[in-house]
This record gives C-alpha cells, structure tokens and sequence, in this order.
C-alpha cells in the first residue's frame, strides 16, 4: 500500500465509511432504549478523550478558542448539532438504509442551496443530475401522505443540515480541520448534556460502553477519511463514500431484516449517479478555476 498511494488512500475512505455505518447500526440499536440528547452527551464526552491529547501532543490546544468567523463557527456548531440528533431521531423508526438515502442526497440539495442561497452559476449538466437526484429521492419516499411522516421530514431535515455544513466548509478553509471537530464535538456534547433534566435512563456498564464507543469509532472514521485524502486526491477518493449504502443495506438486512424493494434500489441508484455526476462536475469547473487564476498571475 506505500507503493500504491491511491489505493491506500481508498482503502481507506472505504473502510471508514464502515466504520461510520457500523456506528450508526449500533446508534439505532441503542436509541430504541436511551434519549438521543443522552446518547449525543456521552458519545461525544467519549470523542473528546481522543480528540483533546491529540491536538495537545500537535500543539494545537492552546489555539483551539482563537476560531475565525466565529459566527460561522457556531452556526456551523449549531448544523452539527441539529444533523446529529435529527439523524437519530429518523433512524430510531425508519430503516438504516432509507435514512443513509436521503443523507447521500446532501450534494444534491449542496447544489440547490448555492443557487438559491449564494446565487452561484449552476450548469445545465448539474440542474439535470439534480433532476435525477430528486426523482431518486421521489422513488424512496413517494409524494403521499404515507410516505410524508415525521421521520422522513427528519432525515430530510438532517440532510438539508448536512448540506449547509457543506456549505459552510467552503468558507472555513483555512480552519484546522481537527479544531473543527473538536469544536462540534463540544457543542454537541453541551447539547446533549442540556437534556439531562429532561430525565435519563442510568445506562448499564455495557450499554455506557456501547454509547462511549460510538464515540471512539465515528472519531477513529474521521481520522481515516482525513488521512485518505491525504493519500490520494479528493477526486479519487470522495466517490467511494457512496460504499456507505451498500454498508447500510447489508447491516438492515442482517440485523433487522429489512429487504430495500426494487423502486428504493433504483431510486439509491439515481442519488448516487446524481452525487457522483455533481462532484466531478464541480470538481472539473474547480480545476479550471485554478488553471485560469494561476494563468493571470503568472501574465
């Protein structure tokens, strides 16, 4: 794998993206007993015991308050926190699959949100792979009374949230990466930890366990994915977070037997065609943007 870069660096998109949907199986499978604010607080006082000695050995901790665009910052906090707890909130009543659906839709909804919000240009080839995006989404959740219940609106608002974080992303470049998960991180916990007078079920030393190594692992699937584009460029490596809903499928069918129907694998079918079509589309007009820029300095 040192000798092969790209394929160390999708290695290990791949396998952090398991590790995500592993966690989020055990998040599901332990929210049918426990709160979602009590699940958040320990999960995330957990990331935390990771997350602060690293940056204290990278010599990062004393900087970890001197945060620019703080009101970005903490909007940004704030999506994390609402992404989060609605992702649980879904997941505790509707398939794992079907919420991983509507999560990978976030590029799409990324595209609509910078046109309308930030009046970016969109292509035509983008409008039409949003098009298809939606028609994926239309597929999953028909438009019909059924299909429209709380927990579809909360994936669909989770994944609106992750869409805005993305959007936020773009204007917090220059923002350390590990100070920004440290600083979610944070807020998610204080949000969490703001339920507690609501009442909480004293989990068992398994269950504590269980809840605490959510936190380890959605932490150690950070490290990966940072590290993997390291290896490789974003361009190589960010297709394959789409692996994510082959996970998802498989851990439904083996843990709660649920069996994705042939409109829900076309429509999954269509929101990653979407995704993909969007990313190198971008990617494409963001290499050019470069090449442009680069070519009036050096005049």
């Amino acid at each position: 794998m040192k000798n092969h870069p790209h394929l160390a660096g999708i290695a290990l998109m791949v396998s952090g993206m398991l590790l995500f949907t592993l966690n989020d199986a055990l998040g599901k499978w332990l929210v049918a007993d426990y709160s979602v604010g009590q699940i958040l607080a320990i999960r995330s006082a957990a990331a935390l015991l990771i997350l602060v000695p690293y940056l204290w050995r990278q010599g990062l901790l004393g900087s970890l308050w001197r945060v620019e665009r703080p009101r970005l910052q903490a909007l940004r906090v704030a999506l994390v926190i609402a992404e989060v707890a609605l992702f649980y909130l879904a997941v505790r009543h509707l398939p794992l699959a079907d919420v991983f659906m509507f999560y990978l839709a976030s590029p799409i909804f990324v595209t609509v949100l910078s046109a309308l919000l930030l009046r970016e240009h969109v292509g035509p080839a983008s409008w039409v792979a949003v098009v298809a995006g939606f028609a994926g989404v239309l597929l999953i959740f028909p438009p019909s009374a059924a299909a429209l219940t709380l927990p579809a609106l909360m994936a669909l608002g989770g994944s609106l949230s992750l869409a805005l974080m993305m959007i936020l992303a773009r204007h917090l470049r220059g923002s350390n990466g590990f100070h920004l998960i440290t600083l979610q991180t944070s807020g998610v916990a204080l949000a969490g930890l703001s339920t507690w007078p609501m009442g909480w079920l004293a989990p068992g030393p398994l269950a504590f366990s269980l809840i605490c190594l959510l936190g380890i692992v959605a932490t150690t699937a950070h490290f990966m994915l940072n590290h993997a584009v390291r290896l490789a460029p974003a361009n190589v490596v960010a297709p394959f977070q789409y692996s994510a809903i082959v996970w998802a499928m498989a851990l439904g069918y083996l843990v709660w037997g649920d069996v994705p129907s042939a409109r829900a694998l076309l429509g999954a079918t269509l929101i990653v065609g979407a995704g993909l079509a969007i990313f190198f589309h971008q990617n494409r007009a963001d290499m050019k943007a470069e090449l442009a820029e680069k070519t009036t300095s050096e005049v």
